[in-house]
């Protein structure tokens, strides 16, 4: 009825609901619906975060290690995998090797590539890819094979491993402080010696959290340490018969654990080599993950790696229209990245900002377009 009418005309809320439909009727969308593919590349050229990647002065380089880590949910995953893209669509022959715990590079590019062994990447050129990480302890220790049984034949003193069995074995490893690493190192003692034969131009590591990454670098410290000590403990009980025998004839082999030591001081050269390695950390613009990339920085100083560059990841494109949230978000990202100029660990890196887009990097051709993106 009319009196119904005006009533609810007078209401509040009512006249606040019909004049926000009139205007979303007369009103065209602002902004454009999602899209599931990359098929159409124009629309996200007119809205990303223009900026000098450095590719140029990587290609000219003679590094040929590339670690990437940061904070976790930053997206190192992505980065490392579009700059392993762009050194491959370069023409340069180049693995990419995920260490983390809970693998997701099979997933960024669709294929599957557990196992730990080195894969072609589908639909990409002189691209290989594996996923080594952080091997199941559990697993490990119950297989005859396992990690520290290896290593303890190799040297020659796999029957020390014999009394404690492989229930105690296990609970033993459980408990060392960077096990898992000290398995990745193993693994990726393989890949330097491969590296060694020329067959990759570059290696591209994408690494765990920040405190995994700073675990794999005193990994490599301890286990030289360790096996230094194995060295000389060994060269010492050679020299007593009633030691020597206790471990049974000629199965003590200095000389075995002196080439496991160079391999693994090889592998900490390489990480604290700037002229091989560099470190790349990255990011996102806001103030937690940019505290978390300082002391990071700052760690990976004391351990004598050499990080240059700082990746700022999801940064919010420009925009014509601003809501109350995208207006909100983008001074919360300016007070980020103002920290970053007046941060004393990471003002003197060389920044690199990559936009927020709207879909998943996911897929080589995704891959490929946020490669061009960001490493330009």
């Amino acid at each position: 009825s009319p009196i119904a009418q005006m009533a609810a005309l007078l209401n509040p809320t009512a006249r606040r609901l019909t004049l926000a439909a009139c205007r979303r009727l007369s009103t065209a969308p602002a902004v454009e619906p999602l899209v599931a593919h990359w098929s159409t590349q124009a629309r996200y050229n007119s809205s990303l975060v223009e900026v000098n990647g450095g590719f140029g002065e990587m290609v000219a380089d003679t590094k040929r290690y590339y670690v990437l880590g940061g904070k976790g949910g930053v997206g190192t995953t992505s980065m490392a995998a579009s700059l392993a893209m762009k050194f491959a669509n370069h023409g340069e022959p180049t693995l990419i090797v995920s260490m983390h715990p809970a693998h997701s590079l099979g997933d960024t590019f669709e294929q599957d590539l557990s196992g730990g062994n080195i894969v072609p990447v589908n639909g990409v050129d002189s691209l290989f890819a594996a996923e080594i990480g952080h091997v199941n302890t559990k697993e490990e220790s119950s297989n005859s094979g396992s990690f520290m049984r290896n290593i303890l034949d190799k040297i020659g003193l796999g029957v020390l491993a014999d009394p404690l069995g492989k229930n105690k074995l296990h609970e033993m490893l459980m408990k060392t402080p960077g096990f898992g690493e000290a398995v990745a190192i193993s693994k990726l003692m393989q890949i330097v010696e491969l590296q060694e034969s020329n067959k990759f131009r570059r290696i591209v590591l994408d690494t765990a959290a920040t405190g995994h990454t700073l675990n794999l670098l005193s990994a490599t410290t301890l286990m030289e340490k360790l096996l230094g000590m194995a060295n000389k403990a060994v060269n010492l009980a050679s020299s007593f018969p009633a030691l020597k025998s206790a471990f049974g004839k000629d199965q003590i082999d200095p000389a075995r654990i002196e080439v496991l030591r160079k391999q693994i001081a090889r592998v900490h050269e390489l990480m604290q080599d700037p002229q091989s390695t560099e470190f790349i950390i990255v990011t996102i613009p806001t103030v937690m993950a940019i505290t978390e990339s300082s002391r990071f920085h700052a760690s990976l100083k004391k351990d004598g790696a050499s990080a240059t560059r700082l990746v700022v990841n999801q940064v919010l494109p420009p925009s014509t229209s601003e809501c109350r949230f995208c207006s909100t978000k983008r001074k919360e990202e300016a007070r980020a990245l103002n920290m970053i100029s007046n941060d004393r660990e990471l003002g003197g890196l060389e920044l690199i900002q990559a936009p927020l887009l709207d879909v998943e990097v996911r897929g080589a051709p995704a891959l490929r377009f946020f490669g061009d993106v960001v490493w330009k």
